[in-house]
């Protein structure tokens, strides 16, 4: 099988590490692991990779005070694994910028299918048509991944534009926690997870420190958000 895409795993159990190198690899991407969190920094400055596992707890670093530096310079999907603790991590992980995050311990089958969802919202995965959603100053680029206001780039992640181009498509109508779960990690929300909320916030944040003032993301009790448009 051809190599054709990139991955770094950064976890410190070497029985780990070296079961998802194996296992990866036989699915046929290049595979580099590190063990540790300051190292796992400078490699992804120095190189590009299409997608990195990345364990929340480290040495050096922990996993989201990787992705914070991280998230300085680069937009890979990043993909966290989290302890069984669960809620503490996955907030943490997702104001850090992790776009996705799995439990452990899970099945290898598991992280790949998640990986394969997260690859196909890169640049370059859909046609050469650019296709685009513009409200009021606000333009999601499904092609380019790109989320901007007023002509500036806000630096969404992979799931925030996500949220944006599903919220654009159906300005004024209120969109599930369900269907935006579904849309972001491919599953349906289980009525617990504050993922969603957390990309929704973060996504926020993002547009208003972009001065867009002329469309707002709502909150709609018990049932999800939506996107409208300001009065002037």
């Amino acid at each position: 099988m051809s190599v054709n895409r990139t991955m770094l795993i950064v976890e410190d159990d070497p029985a780990l590490a070296g079961l998802l190198s194996h296992y990866f690899t036989g699915q046929g991407f290049g595979v580099e692991a590190l063990a540790d969190g300051r190292r796992a920094v400078d490699r992804l400055r120095a190189d590009v990779f299409d997608i990195v596992i990345l364990d929340q707890r480290l040495p050096g670093l922990d996993g989201v005070e990787v992705c914070q530096r991280v998230r300085r310079t680069s937009d890979v999907p990043i993909l966290m694994l989290t302890g069984m603790r669960g809620d503490i991590d996955v907030v943490a992980g997702l104001e850090a910028g992790v776009d996705d995050y799995v439990s452990k311990p899970c099945a290898p089958r598991v992280l790949l299918a998640r990986v394969r969802a997260l690859l196909r919202r890169r640049p370059g995965e859909r046609g050469s048509v650019e296709e685009l959603l513009t409200v009021g100053s606000l333009v999601v680029n499904r092609s380019r991944r790109e989320v901007r206001v007023s002509g500036r780039d806000v630096g969404a992640t992979s799931a925030e534009h996500d949220l944006a181009w599903l919220l654009a498509s159906r300005v004024g109508t209120v969109v599930t926690r369900d269907a935006l779960s579904l849309e972001v990690r491919g599953i349906p929300w289980d009525g617990l997870d504050r993922g969603v909320d957390i990309h929704v916030s973060r996504l926020r944040r993002k547009l208003a420190g972009a001065g867009c003032q002329d469309v707002a993301i709502r909150a709609v009790r018990s049932e999800g958000y939506q996107l409208v448009r300001r009065d002037p």
